[in-house]
């Protein structure tokens, strides 16, 4: 494993660490509490989570990521990083909703086991990952970005579970500062709005979690 392969797989596995504590929080009785996705209980959280984790090892294992995703529970792996289902995005909420109804999807208590075990499955999909490159649909791109589009991914939902079951766990700062890096080369002017939302002006004295999630169109917790 190369060294920016190496340092991908690092970030991303301290975003799953985090991520694995914010789930630990949730429960049976949290599902239906709202996020700070637009419109999703923490069951469509963490549905499109599962989906997300599972494309992203999918890139790892086979280095292609499919553009379409399927629900939580389909065997076959979607694109998590070139996807149409988006949070906030009304219309892939509808779709989806259609789509849940055709097919078996884990029940409350097992979406939360079942993220759980996508997380851990996930790092030593990438632990072993080769390295070359992942094609995203029919576009190449680099084992190391998509660890590190993973690991926004990964971090932002956990921040979101964990808003959704109480008041919230902050974003490591040298995590957060690293993630904010990424997201600025990462995130272009056309994922907004669709996969994120328009950027938040922080305050002066934000911490870096706080800046992060400013970036990623999210308020911060105290913050109108």
């Amino acid at each position: 494993m190369d060294v920016a392969l190496r340092a991908g797989v690092a970030v991303l596995e301290r975003s799953i660490a985090y991520c694995l504590g914010s789930l630990a929080q949730a429960g049976p009785r949290h599902l239906t509490a709202p996020t700070p996705c637009a419109g999703w209980q923490l069951r469509d959280l963490l549905t499109h989570l599962i989906d997300s984790m599972t494309a992203l090892q999918e890139a790892a294992e086979t280095d292609r990521v499919a553009l379409a995703a399927p629900a939580a529970g389909d065997e076959r792996a979607g694109g998590a990083t070139a996807r149409d289902e988006r949070a906030g995005d009304g219309a892939a909420r509808d779709e989806r909703a259609g789509d849940a109804a055709a097919r078996h999807e884990p029940a409350g208590g097992e979406l939360v086991g079942l993220a759980r075990e996508r997380a851990a499955s996930l790092l030593g999909a990438w632990t072993h990952a080769r390295g070359g490159a992942v094609w995203v649909g029919g576009t190449p791109a680099t084992a190391p970005l998509i660890a590190g589009a993973g690991a926004i991914e990964v971090t932002v939902h956990g921040w979101d579970v964990a808003r959704a079951c109480g008041p919230g766990r902050p974003i490591p700062a040298d995590l957060a500062d690293e993630l904010l890096d990424l997201a600025v080369v990462l995130i272009r002017p056309a994922d907004r709005p669709g996969r994120f939302g328009r950027a938040v002006v922080p305050p002066a004295d934000a911490p870096p979690g706080e800046r992060l999630l400013s970036f990623l169109g999210r308020t911060p917790e105290g913050r109108d």
